[in-house]
């Protein structure tokens, strides 16, 4: 089914977003595990996958539209260089995130093409979640401190 132009535009700027945020989370992973904060590794993992599955819907997407998905463009990565700078960095790319997708989500409805939009408003749920998750913790982080924080998502043995 030949899609609107613009509408496939808008999906591969959000795919753009989804495979940065997949490193991103990724990136997150690998330190906290090598930094030894399991449980937060073990969120970070989640979410990397987790976007991996949402641009899996936007790559379905497009080529159902008869578009070509752009695999090769990327948002730069932040690095953190602990994990309570990694935490405001992935909230900061996910409010990001969640603004684009209402912009483009009203596109969809613009452009009346209601399949795209369903699919862009479970990733926008899925995004608000993440930005809740992500305020829960800075507000654990003010209440209990960093180094309290970071010992609950410590490896136990």
């Amino acid at each position: 089914m030949k899609g609107d132009k613009k509408v496939i535009d808008a999906l591969n700027e959000l795919l753009t977003a989804e495979l940065t945020a997949i490193n991103i989370y990724y990136l997150h992973y690998k330190m906290q595990e090598n930094w030894g904060y399991e449980k937060l590794a073990e969120h970070s993992k989640a979410e990397s996958m987790s976007e991996m599955k949402h641009a899996a819907q936007l790559i379905d997407r497009i080529l159902y539209l008869e578009g070509a998905p752009n695999m090769a463009r990327y948002d730069e990565v932040p690095v953190g260089k602990n994990c309570e700078e990694q935490l405001q960095s992935e909230y900061k790319y996910e409010k990001k995130h969640v603004d684009n997708l209402k912009k483009h989500i009203r596109l969809c409805l613009d452009k009346n093409d209601f399949g795209t939009k369903e699919i862009l408003d479970g990733i926008l749920v899925e995004s608000e979640e993440g930005c809740d998750w992500l305020e829960t913790q800075f507000q654990r982080i003010q209440d209990v401190g960093i180094q309290n924080y970071l010992t609950e998502h410590m490896k136990t043995e």
